[in-house]
Parts: C-alpha cells; sequence; structure tokens
C-alpha cells in the first residue's frame, strides 16, 4: 500500500531528503520505519544507506558494514530528524493513519480513547498494540482487553515467546527489557481520560534532544541505565537472529566501553 502523508509532513521529506543526499522514497521509507519502531527505533533496508541495518535512539545504529562510522552517523542523523518530525507534525492523515499501520484495520479491538498505535501484533491468543502519544499499552489474551500505563517507557522493540501463551510478550524501550507485571493497569474511567491525559507527560518534561554526534557521545559520559538497555535491546535483536554473533560482540563491547 503507497503511504499517504500530509502536505506538512511532505514538506519536510521532500527537504529532509535534499539536505541528506537522499531520495524522497529512501526517507519515506526510513520514517515509516521509524513511525513503527514509536520513534525510538527502526530496523530498515534500503540499498542506499548500505543495505539492512537498526537504529536506536540514545547511539545504537548498525548498518550493513560495521565500521563504517561516517554511515553510522549520517543513519544516526536522518533517524533523529525523522523523529523528531514524527513528535512534532501531524505526519499521517487522521483517516488513513489507522489503515496504514494499525494491523487490525477491519477489527480494532483496542479502545479508541487510545488513539492510533505505532505498531500492534501478536500471536498465542495474544494482541497487543502501542500508544506513545497517550502513554498506553494495549493488550488483548483470551478475548479480555486490558490496558496499561507505560509511564516514561518509550516502547521500541517486543518479543512474544512461540508458544508461551497469554502474557509472553517482553517489550524493549529506553529503560531496558520489561513485561506488564512491571506497568500500571487503568481502569475503564482512566482508559477514557487517555487523551486529555496523555498532555500531562509532556508538559513536565523538555523535547526530546537530537542524537548526539558520535564525537559529542565519545566525548560525554553516558547514562548507564540507557547503555545497558541499549545492550538488553541489541541482545534481543541476536536472539530473533536479526543481528550476528560477530555483530552482537562487537557492538555489546562498544557499548560496555561507554560505562
Amino acid at each position: 500500500m503507497k503511504a499517504t502523508v500530509t502536505p506538512e509532513a511532505e514538506s519536510a521529506i521532500v527537504d529532509i531528503s535534499r539536505r541528506h543526499g537522499l531520495s524522497r522514497e529512501a526517507v519515506l521509507a526510513m520514517l515509516l520505519a521509524v513511525h513503527a519502531g514509536g520513534g525510538t527505533m527502526a530496523q530498515f533496508s534500503l540499498p542506499e544507506l548500505g543495505g539492512s541495518g537498526q537504529w536506536m535512539r540514545g547511539g545504537m545504529t548498525m548498518v550493513g558494514n560495521m565500521f563504517d562510522n561516517a554511515l553510522k552517523a549520517r543513519v544516526d542523523a536522518l533517524c533523529g530528524e525523522l523523529a523528531q518530525l514524527l513528535s512534532t507534525t501531524a505526519v499521517f492523515p487522521a483517516t488513513t493513519a489507522s489503515s496504514q499501520f494499525a494491523g487490525f484495520t477491519s477489527d480494532n479491538w483496542w479502545p479508541a480513547d487510545l488513539g492510533v498505535p505505532s505498531a500492534s501484533g501478536g500471536q498465542n491468543d495474544e494482541r497487543y498494540a502501542v500508544f506513545p502519544s497517550t502513554h498506553r499499552l494495549a493488550i488483548q489474551a483470551k478475548g479480555v482487553t486490558r490496558v496499561f500505563d507505560t509511564g516514561e517507557h518509550r516502547i521500541g522493540g517486543v518479543q512474544q515467546q512461540q508458544g508461551g501463551g497469554p502474557g509472553s510478550a517482553s517489550f524493549t524501550s529506553q529503560l531496558g527489557t520489561f513485561d506488564i507485571s512491571s506497568l500500571r493497569e487503568l481502569g475503564a474511567q482512566q482508559v477514557a481520560e487517555s487523551r486529555t491525559a496523555a498532555p500531562q507527560y509532556q508538559a513536565d518534561s523538555t523535547p526530546p534532544a537530537a542524537p548526539p554526534t558520535p564525537e559529542a557521545a565519545s566525548s560525554t559520559s553516558e547514562n548507564p541505565a540507557t547503555i545497558i538497555g541499549a545492550i538488553e535491546s541489541l541482545a534481543g535483536l541476536h536472539q530473533r537472529g536479526i543481528v550476528t554473533d560477530e555483530e552482537f560482540t562487537a557492538k555489546k563491547a562498544e557499548l560496555l566501553g561507554r560505562l
């Protein structure tokens, strides 16, 4: 399906493609990848950017040639700018956003008050939907839908154990890997207030900063929790076969060296 974006977003995509020396199609594809990752991570396969790779906000970037630091910096800058675009601009028309990205378009099982999910899926008789704009996570198991407050988590990945049954899903954010047992479950009235309650998180936080350049990252101390979370996310990609043993070992060593 051809992705539809708002005129404002289209103008930004064209400008970004010009400044980064990429085609509009490549920038749009990366935008969709960042969107699918909740604005905090992306998995992509773009010839213009060296083929397959992964990006995670906070400094973890992997490309086809793991030693091409210039390409890593280029991908990091691009994804950081696209994440900022997603957080400040209405990128997708409201009438088409759910049909393009929700995943369960014919039967949206989550409460309408949560908005449009950035990612959804399911297996083992369990489904999930992530709503970064309202800081909510919806889980449906055996026909029962539960909604949780994700707080400061910016969910960028999910793992579901094959044959693990309901409750087997774990999620990855900038804070590490967690499951629903660590989240606060919301009642029906709190779910209905999600759209109006969401800005309260934003009022107490500063706008997301642009990802640091490799030079800046090496010259300043980093939050150990962020680095540990990145290692846990990397381990998840390794377990799923997305990252090779060599890539996992090299990147883990690099991250540990920042502690």
